[in-house]
């Protein structure tokens, strides 16, 4: 049948920072989708809030504190994971963070966590786990890339320069790995309704929209924000057989905002 290529049954999936939002959202997809979920975080008061968010979601989680800049805890994280759940069968780089800070302002340690976290992250998560992909045979590592991979806007250099860096990043995993059937692909979000995001969608005083709320259901075609389960279905897409030839592309779920050039004032 063809719904049995989108079945992830007996997979092994690591989506890290999924203790909210986005990544919450695509790890309950997978659960849906048969697989068994592990997600990390920075601290185990994260740690404990997501996974009382998955048990309340009758999703059986397991959680293990790791900073994704630590390649030691990685690799110890990555090594725990094999031996206590099974080898990683789909990997989600997640984890990421934002400063919005007009570039002369911002600061050289500022703009290097930004990009530590967003870009070297994925590159330390994933090579820890690529060696178990390449041993039984296969692998889907999907990375959180994002509009900005494409675009730029005021104040956020960092994480243009980091989201355009694993964009790259995407595509080099693929042609390096290819041949081990692994496929690397990116999904790149839209304009996300998400607690990351809810500072652009607060409410004036004046009761009307934040300008940049305005903004964006203008220059969206589907005139929404999109949510974090918009995302489920590709990303299910991307970690399943159905997307066994798919390798090195970016996957853009963004309501249409990049085929758009905005209306006329």
């Amino acid at each position: 049948m063809m719904t049995n290529q989108f079945s992830l049954d007996g997979k092994v999936a690591l989506v890290t920072g999924a203790s909210y939002g986005i990544g919450f959202a695509i790890a309950s997809a997978f659960a849906k989708a048969g697989a068994g979920i592990v997600f990390n975080d920075r601290s185990e008061e994260a740690l404990n809030k997501g996974l009382a968010s998955y048990k309340e979601a009758g999703i059986e989680a397991k959680a293990y504190v790791c900073d994704v800049t630590d390649e030691e805890q990685v690799q110890t994280m990555v090594a725990r994971i094999e031996k206590e759940v099974g080898i990683i069968d789909i990997l989600v780089n997640n984890a990421g963070i934002i400063k919005r800070i007009p570039m002369h302002e911002m600061s050289a340690a500022e703009f290097r966590q930004v990009i530590d976290i967003d870009l070297n992250g994925p590159f330390i998560v994933s090579k820890a786990v690529i060696p178990g992909m390449i041993k039984q045979g296969h692998g889907k590592i999907i990375n959180i890339c994002s509009m900005m991979s494409e675009l730029g806007r005021e104040t956020v250099s960092a994480y243009a320069a980091a989201k355009g860096g694993l964009k790259m990043l995407t595509r080099n995993i693929c042609s390096e790995y290819g041949g081990h059937n692994i496929q690397c692909n990116g999904i790149g979000p839209g304009y996300i309704a998400t607690p990351q995001t809810a500072p652009l969608r607060e409410r004036q005083a004046d009761g009307s929209r934040h300008p940049f709320d305005s903004f964006i259901i203008a220059k969206t075609p589907a005139a929404r924000w999109g949510t974090p389960e918009d995302l489920q279905g590709p990303a299910v897409f991307l970690a399943s057989d159905a997307s066994n030839f798919v390798n090195g592309h970016i996957l853009y779920v963004d309501g249409g905002i990049l085929a758009y050039i905005g209306k006329q004032p």
